[in-house]
């Protein structure tokens, strides 16, 4: 059964940073797409990031740009979101989804939460002002 499990949210002062982890478990992930999706109240969940184990591709929303980095670690089971600069607007639930896509798709692909298969619980990530 396969697990997605967030960690390392928190509350932060705006300019900090914060880093996510999400675990993947019950198969072998490296060459899917593991992404990132956020919440805010109110709000309709929205993309972070994305990349793909097969093609290498990353993909990050405009909002985030030079701020967030995704990475993973060498067995592709692992993703992190590396959150530098943050600011009141970045307050949300985060959540790690995996997609079995493999191999090239369009950078509309990775953005669309429906392309998804497995979600984790969300971690909550509040930035005061």
């Amino acid at each position: 059964q396969v697990q997605l499990v967030e960690s390392g949210g928190g509350l932060v002062q705006a300019g900090g940073s914060l880093k996510l982890s999400c675990a993947a478990s019950g198969g072998t992930f490296g060459a899917y797409i593991l992404g990132w999706f956020r919440q805010a109240p109110g709000k309709e969940r929205e993309f972070v990031a994305a990349n793909s184990g097969s093609s290498g591709n990353t993909y990050y929303a405009d909002s985030v740009k030079g701020r967030f980095t995704i990475s993973r670690d060498n067995a592709g089971n692992t993703a992190f979101l590396q959150m530098l600069s943050l600011k009141p607007e970045d307050t949300a639930v985060y959540y790690c989804a995996l997609d079995r896509t493999i191999g090239y798709v369009g950078s509309s692909h990775y953005t669309d939460s429906r392309n998804y298969h497995y979600w984790g619980q969300g971690t909550q990530v509040t930035v005061s002002s």
